[in-house]
């Protein structure tokens, strides 16, 4: 079992996208804040810098223009772009960490020793045991490595899908890939049976919301976890509901 108290509230890049309350998203303030309103879970994203380090980035260029693993990760650093290594040394140990793993296009042409998910593999070594852990992307080849190595543990691992990608694939496809949670869009999730589907195939489901109404529908069908981007709305929101929230 991922999420030990469900409905869970996942706090989208650490307090939310973009800035909201002033906390750029996928900084360790952000993460900080997250912790601080008692949430249980945050999501990053994962990707790696030039010499070979793992940042929290969400796109795939820094702020000014540059692909990320064209810099290092000082160079990152300066740019206001964490180690992964850092946010998790700072964060609370009770709060879970679902690391978004966002590949580039060098992993299938290094060696495979210096790719994301080997990088990824060796750091989470470290980690597994300390705190609730889950590793989500849409790149499935990173799932599978991760599910190759020995001593996993209780590193959960889901399969992430792109808004348009039809769920009936997404479930069966997670399934069989001997996953344990299934991530779609919010928008391709559809109803409760679907959901119950998932959950009949062993797959839990976390789904990125846009909304606290969303949110709420959503749990409410049933999902699991729920990435918010508004997190003290959404907790507002699920107290109106007389939903209990996993934080």
């Amino acid at each position: 079992m991922i999420f030990a108290d469900k409905p869970s509230v996942v706090g989208h890049r650490g307090f939310g996208a973009d800035a909201p309350a002033g906390y750029p998203e996928n900084s360790v303030a952000s993460f900080l804040a997250a912790a601080r309103s008692g949430l249980a879970w945050v999501e990053l994203d994962v990707q790696r810098s030039a010499d070979g380090k793992l940042v929290i980035r969400h796109d795939p260029v820094t702020p000014a223009g540059e692909p990320v693993i064209s810099r290092t990760a000082a160079e990152l650093a300066a740019m206001g772009i964490p180690l992964l290594e850092e946010v998790l040394a700072r964060l609370p140990a009770t709060v879970g960490v679902d690391v978004d793993v966002k590949t580039v296009v060098q992993d299938a042409i290094d060696p495979p020793s210096e790719r994301t998910a080997a990088l990824l593999s060796g750091a989470l070594r470290e980690h597994q045991g300390t705190r609730p852990l889950l590793v989500t992307s849409f790149d499935p080849s990173v799932l599978t490595y991760l599910a190759s190595q020995q001593g996993r543990g209780e590193i959960g691992l889901g399969l992430l899908t792109e808004p348009g990608f039809p769920v009936q694939h997404g479930i069966p496809a997670a399934a069989n890939l001997g996953l344990d949670a299934v991530c779609p869009h919010w928008s391709s999730l559809g109803e409760q049976a679907t959901i119950d589907l998932a959950h009949q195939a062993g797959l839990e489901v976390l789904t990125w919301v846009p909304s606290p109404a969303e949110a709420v529908a959503l749990a409410q069908a049933g999902a699991d976890a729920v990435c918010v981007d508004d997190v003290p709305a959404t907790l507002a929101a699920f107290a109106q509901a007389g939903l209990g929230v996993g934080r």
